[in-house]
């Protein structure tokens, strides 16, 4: 993705004039909260997409940013993975983005046992019922249940997802699944945040050298601060799985759901 201009939307002082984030020069972005196994929602917000997309004049180029946690929690993670990569496969319009539930499964298929008994415990026995595969019982020898896991999903999807990128940027926006290290540069954020990282980065009202879209923290609502959007409203659980358009310096959410058409964005303000 093209770098843009750093974002200028945080001056101070009596001079200071407010500036709004864009994307890069003639780029269209939609970024996808955290799927979570909701294949059904997925589509709907795809297709919603593209009517969307189909409304507005043609832009130089288009991407489609999933922020990461396509598995685990909702019903249908295998089948997510399926669709997704099998789009990706055809385009180079939809970027994927790792999420640290994908990070813990694939460390778990990595014999990492240890992982694969937390795995468990964070959504990851949906992601193996998807597979027909019964999650092992409290006790149980996890290392058992790896290896027949490890067997059964397609090793194409393994090395796919192995190579997903941490983040994303288009001009004045950076895309990753849970945040960034107050105070570090983007360009030397380590992956362990990236993943993870939440009140640190949450209560953080600096800016960070652009303004930050991510999932990975529920929220009833778009988070919408001046150096952060959060867009994560828990699509498992509420049926809302929500995007963020960005095209300039125009700003929109579209959602799943009853009531859930295309609507602006509130003007961004300072953080």
């Amino acid at each position: 993705m093209v770098l843009g201009r750093l974002i200028g939307a945080f001056r101070t002082g009596p001079e200071a004039r407010y500036s709004p984030p864009r994307t890069a020069e003639g780029e269209r972005i939609y970024a996808v909260g955290d799927v979570h196994g909701r294949l059904d929602l997925l589509t709907e917000l795809l297709e919603k997409i593209d009517r969307h997309s189909r409304s507005l004049p043609d832009p130089r180029t288009q991407h489609v940013i999933l922020l990461g946690d396509l598995i685990d929690r909702g019903e249908q993670s295998s089948q997510v993975v399926d669709y997704v990569y099998n789009i990706q496969k055809k385009t180079d319009q939809l970027i994927v983005l790792m999420g640290n539930h994908e990070e813990l499964m694939l460390r778990a298929l990595n014999s990492e046992y240890g992982i694969f008994r937390a795995w468990m415990r964070i959504g990851g026995d949906a992601t193996l019922r998807s597979f027909g595969m019964e999650p092992p019982p409290r006790g149980g020898d996890y290392e058992l249940y790896a290896r027949r896991f490890a067997a059964t999903i397609p090793q194409q999807w393994v090395a796919w997802l192995s190579r997903l990128p941490y983040s994303a940027r288009s001009g004045d926006y950076f895309f990753c699944h849970a945040g960034i290290r107050p105070g570090v540069p983007l360009k030397r954020q380590k992956k362990a945040d990236l993943l993870w990282i939440r009140d640190e980065f949450l209560d953080d009202r600096q800016e960070h050298g652009a303004v930050v879209v991510h999932g990975h923290s529920i929220a009833d609502e778009v988070e919408y601060c001046g150096n952060r959007i959060g867009i994560d409203t828990g699509a498992y659980r509420t049926g809302v799985l929500t995007a963020l358009y960005l095209e300039g310096d125009r700003q929109e959410i579209l959602a799943t759901g009853q009531g859930a058409d295309s609507a602006p964005l509130p003007l961004m303000v300072g953080g």
